[in-house]
């Protein structure tokens, strides 16, 4: 039975909680922020998904929905970066990867997935139906088509298709060109394309926190182009391209993937913010361990991190000028420019 004095003690609590606005707190005492949904998403692609995330955030809908359909627009982009239009590996396939968490810590991923238009939602599925968190390849694509997923045609976009000849021409098998953002081509804030018309980043990852203080994020990518056949890098790998803790925040990263692995890069972000570090410096610590276990090769790699904590607070960090990402919440849609270590 509550007592007299724990009652009136209780009740006052609730009576200021109500006039801060609908502030909260998390279990372990974090303060979250009610009633103010929040998504951010990498690049400037990132404008279109969260718009398209926004059609169930800004109807008070929950954050995983949000980041599933926030990615799938960028999936249907002719972009040579996401999806089925995107540059091939090496041996002329295009191999779609994607994973998503919610606020429960349940989680799905998907690899090496050919022939399906949207990943993202292949890898919900394996969240929601399997009791598994990953499956790649002819399984993701069996599994995937069990569940009414049709198969497209095995055809490269006429933008990959160009890119792969020129691609041939040398054959040359080395890691992509570092990430940065092409002002001349999209304007100051529209990151994907080089003057050469190569694209040159390959993910799109989102995390959002929904009108009830509860986070979800997604990534979706098709990996480096022109890639060893096989190749798997961070982004369906949960810890590494994405992880979110409801309780302290959630991380998605871009880049290098076989740095972000080396570090578990996401989970070190978040678990750097349940510490007490704010999104952006959470990103930078994780940013200089990359620095420090790459020695002088940091020069010739991009890896980016993107960060939300429960207070609504977000940043980001890069190992090189260039990267930016996208961010709406009620009052505000817009490009913010990463800080970074190296120009």
């Amino acid at each position: 039975m509550v007592n007299r004095r724990k009652f009136i003690q209780f009740s006052a609590f609730t009576g200021f909680a109500s006039l801060l606005g609908k502030r909260a707190w998390s279990a372990d005492g974090m303060e979250t922020i009610k009633g103010k949904p929040i998504v951010i998403s990498t690049w400037g692609s990132g404008l279109a998904a969260n718009k398209g995330a926004w059609e169930v955030l800004g109807k008070g809908g929950r954050a995983l929905d949000a980041v599933e359909k926030g990615v799938m627009v960028t999936e249907l982009e002719d972009n040579c970066c996401v999806g089925l239009g995107a540059n091939p590996d090496r041996d002329g396939f295009v191999t779609l990867d994607a994973c998503i968490m919610d606020e429960f810590a349940n989680c799905g991923s998907v690899a090496f997935l050919e022939r399906i238009k949207h990943p993202i939602s292949v890898a919900r599925r394996v969240m929601e139906k399997t009791p598994h968190v990953m499956l790649v390849g002819s399984g993701a694509q069996q599994f995937a088509v069990a569940e009414g997923f049709p198969l497209e045609e095995q055809k490269l976009s006429p933008a990959a298709q160009k890119n792969y000849e020129n691609w041939l021409k040398k054959s040359e098998y080395k890691p992509p060109a570092i990430n940065i953002e092409n002002k001349k081509d999209h304007g100051p804030f529209a990151p994907n394309k080089l003057e050469s018309g190569e694209w040159n980043h390959d993910t799109i990852g989102m995390v959002a926190m929904d009108t009830n203080g509860n986070m979800s994020g997604s990534c979706t990518t098709s990996g480096a182009g022109f890639k060893m056949r096989g190749r798997l890098g961070d982004s369906p790998i949960i810890g590494a391209g994405l992880f979110v803790d409801n309780e302290v925040g959630a991380c998605t990263a871009t880049g290098q993937g076989e740095d972000v692995i080396r570090v578990a890069g996401s989970h070190s972000v978040v678990e750097l913010m349940r510490q007490g570090l704010s999104p952006e410096a959470a990103c930078k610590k994780v940013i200089e361990r990359i620095i420090r276990i790459k020695g002088a090769k940091a020069k010739d790699i991009q890896v980016g991190f993107l960060a939300l904590n429960k207070k609504g607070q977000h940043g980001a960090y890069a190992i090189h000028k260039g990267f930016s990402y996208a961010i709406k919440t009620n009052d505000m849609e817009k490009m913010i420019v990463s800080k970074y270590m190296m120009e």
